[in-house]
């Protein structure tokens, strides 16, 4: 599979396999009011577990949704008792929000066969998929921490990149925010966005149900905002670490250059 996106059918076929695991990862921002762990334990994908990117962060630093360390990081998502080699599908309550950041943060941690649910739990539940409530639990388990840096680049990389323009930087935030035309939702952070960033704003590649668009779409999105998808691409959003795209030859189908939250 080469495709990061896996839809509902997909899932549905393989619920309830030991070596299918699946992860709800919805947030929601601090004005909206909403708690994804309580709406997790409403309601969500049979067997599902739930990946809270609030406190599986660097929490030694002010900054929200740092990434941890490999080692505290395989600690909490051993605890949820995720395997590097299961399968691993992502989702949200959203769409297709929160579960991009989870999906790159496994493959950072060294995790290769992880997944996101096209259109999440709204598009799970609209085609009648199974639904439950509580706390699921899976067994503990244990691996070695991993890190691949490739993915990830940090304040003095983003400087590199700006002033060498050696990569295109993609804001994923929403175009008011990008414009600094409305002030960030967190106290005391700058409104406006990084010199000669591109903004393509998240929910602009989905459909009104939450799933992805289709590729002609997608391609188009960029392109109207003069995005090379043939040259390096660095996203961005409002917190956590920046992520590398995968560079030239990258196909434009699907969301693998999406920002952190």
């Amino acid at each position: 599979m080469t495709d990061p996106l896996v839809a509902t059918a997909w899932l549905a076929e393989r619920l309830g396999r030991k070596d299918v695991q699946i992860v709800d990862g919805s947030w929601w921002m601090p004005a909206e009011g909403r708690s994804g762990h309580a709406e997790y334990l409403e309601i969500h994908i049979p067997g599902a577990v739930f990946f809270d990117i609030d406190a599986i962060a660097d929490r030694t630093v002010d900054l929200p949704h740092m990434l941890p360390t490999p080692q505290a990081f395989a600690e909490a998502v051993g605890a949820l008792g995720l395997r590097r080699d299961a399968t691993i599908v992502c989702y949200d309550t959203f769409g297709i929000r929160a579960a991009a950041r989870v999906w790159w943060t496994l493959r950072v941690m060294g995790f290769s066969q992880v997944f996101v649910l096209d259109g999440g739990l709204k598009a799970w539940r609209a085609d009648g998929r199974p639904v439950e409530a509580g706390q699921a639990r899976l067994p503990t388990a244990t691996f070695a921490p991993a890190f691949r840096p490739e993915l990830v680049r940090d304040v003095t990389d983003i400087r590199g990149v700006i002033a060498s323009k050696a990569a295109q930087i993609v804001d994923a935030r929403g175009a008011a925010r990008f414009r600094g035309e409305v002030p960030e939702p967190r106290a005391g952070l700058r409104s406006g966005h990084m010199p000669g960033a591109c903004n393509v704003s998240f929910d602009s590649l989905l459909d009104a149900d939450g799933r992805m668009k289709s590729a002609a779409d997608l391609a188009q999105a960029f392109a109207a905002t003069h995005v090379d998808l043939s040259r390096p691409i660095v996203t961005s959003c409002g917190s956590g670490r920046h992520r590398l795209g995968p560079g030239p030859g990258a196909r434009p189908s699907r969301p693998r250059r999406r920002g952190s939250l």
